[in-house]
């Protein structure tokens, strides 16, 4: 018992601090925006007409506003096509602290942009935000799936999910009008930024890198052992080590396998079929276009204009408990479980949330279930399929090829975020309340597909969880030798435990 406390208190360190500089930051980005529009728009007005001497139009100011907003996921893709060579070069750890640098930078243009009168930083600001939150989102996943022992693998990869909605959460506190979310105080938004990757820099080092990193890459078995040592917090890590031996072997390889290399492996094809439709059901399910009605709901329920931000606080606060508690049944209930309950309650709700949207003009009391309808939305989005993604990702591919999973991830996540937010206007215009039925179909089908295809990972080895689709991609199963192999050592070790 003693093992297993210090155990689970050093794997929650190094995934917390390791989340505070990446996937909280990500979370924060989606948020900070929404309380300072109205004065970035104003700031944009101003710096225009001292360079031009005359008003935007309100063309341009939209144009430049969009670019602001949309160019973050533009820099997300990029950051994405870096992750593999990232984290072959400088490992899983190195490149979560050189990530802080982007993450620096991005807050100090952002916060000295208004002091410069320039505009364009606030744009590059975003952009280069954009690069940083692409690296986290490929990088930490990959880093907190290969420190976590396979009990606790899903928890532990579920603080990616929870600190996204915490720093959601954190976005909309601070941007309040009593705190920072004011025209004269909206840049320390923006500042805010560095913060928490400079006390990432501050803690990360002293953490150990991917014990499996060190191992079946950098062939670094002393390093590795005493990595695996403090992550457990036992001394005999040697059934642990085998594990990660007996996996090198089935692969044959320790060759860091390439994009296309995956991508014509037959033995993988349905697992990274699996990874892009889960992936793009992340972001095409509909949760984003969830927010833009949020506001006008509330509205149409009658509350006062200064009120509404206190309010939509609530959906911040749903988001990360749904988060934690996911993050502590996921290893009772399994991943494929809460996949599929969160997109077929998401498609429930999205129903739901259409009907009482149409007959909210006559009923004084409609709006009040839409509102509850969009707090479910949210509630069953973050009950699986908010963080459980990434999670699946790091599980459904052995070693060498989980770098180029995590970039064919990062790649769909980015295209299908900056689809949503290019797209959804021109939908909404054309389908009214209607569009949410869109989101709907994507949930079903998500939904369907994972229910036929998607076998459970949960407290499974890397290697079992590649054996569980060797049927249908219609592979030959590994060499059993391999396996038993590792169970008679493992065993072995024990019989020289007790019998000293």
């Amino acid at each position: 018992f003693e093992f297993s406390q210090k155990q689970r208190s050093n794997d929650l360190i190094c995934s917390f601090f390791g989340a505070l500089g990446s996937s909280y930051l990500y979370g924060y980005n989606l948020s900070v925006v929404n309380a300072p529009a109205l004065y970035i728009k104003t700031f944009y007005n101003q710096t225009w007409m001292e360079r031009y001497g005359e008003p935007i139009g309100a063309d341009m100011v939209t144009m430049l506003w969009s670019i602001t907003v949309s160019i973050f996921a533009i820099g997300g893709l990029l950051g994405a096509l870096c992750v593999t060579l990232l984290t072959k070069l400088i490992g899983r750890k190195g490149t979560l602290l050189l990530n802080n640098g982007f993450a620096v930078i991005a807050a100090l243009l952002l916060a000295l942009g208004e002091k410069a009168r320039s505009f364009e930083m606030l744009i590059i600001g975003r952009f280069v935000m954009g690069v940083d939150s692409g690296i986290a989102l490929s990088a930490l996943p990959m880093y907190l799936g290969e420190i976590s022992p396979r009990h606790m693998r899903g928890s532990i990869g579920q603080f990616n999910s929870i600190l996204i909605c915490l720093g959601v959460f954190t976005g909309q506190v601070l941007g309040l009008p009593e705190l920072l979310g004011q025209e004269s105080r909206w840049n320390f938004l923006f500042a805010f930024l560095a913060l928490p990757a400079l006390l990432q820099l501050c803690v990360l080092p002293f953490l150990p890198e991917s014990p499996r990193f060190l191992l079946m890459e950098r062939r670094d078995e002393a390093g590795a052992e005493k990595a695996f040592r403090a992550f457990l917090g036992k001394k005999d890590v040697s059934k642990e080590l085998e594990e990660v031996h007996a996996e090198g072997r089935a692969q044959n390889t320790l060759h860091m396998a390439s994009v296309t290399e995956l991508l014509l492996n037959p033995a993988l094809r349905w697992q990274v079929i699996t990874v892009i439709v889960t992936m793009a059901c992340y972001q095409l399910c509909g949760l984003n276009a969830i927010w833009y009605y949020t506001n006008g709901i509330l509205r149409d329920s009658g509350f006062a204009e200064n009120v509404i931000p206190y309010i939509v606080l609530s959906t911040g606060g749903i988001e990360t408990l749904a988060a934690v508690v996911s993050g502590l049944v996921i290893e009772r209930i399994g991943r494929r479980p809460l996949l599929i309950f969160g997109f077929s309650a998401m498609a429930f709700f999205f129903g739901l949330l259409t009907v009482f949207l149409n007959f909210q003009d006559q009923y004084t009391w409609m709006p009040y279930l839409s509102f509850t309808c969009i707090l479910a939305v949210i509630a069953s989005f973050c009950s699986g399929p908010g963080g459980i993604p990434f999670v699946l990702t790091g599980e459904l591919f052995e070693q060498s090829y989980r770098p180029a999973a995590f970039m064919i991830a990062g790649i769909v996540n980015w295209v299908a975020n900056f689809a949503v937010g290019l797209l959804f206007p021109f939908m909404q215009e054309s389908l009214q309340t209607y569009a949410f039925l869109v989101f709907l179909v994507v949930c079903v089908l998500g939904a369907v597909y994972l229910y036929f295809i998607l076998p459970e990972t949960k407290n499974k080895t890397f290697m079992d969880i590649s054996q569980s689709f060797a049927k249908i991609n219609k592979v030959p199963l590994v060499n059993k030798e391999i396996e038993n192999e590792l169970t008679i050592k493992a065993g072995s070790k024990e019989l020289l435990q007790i019998f000293g």
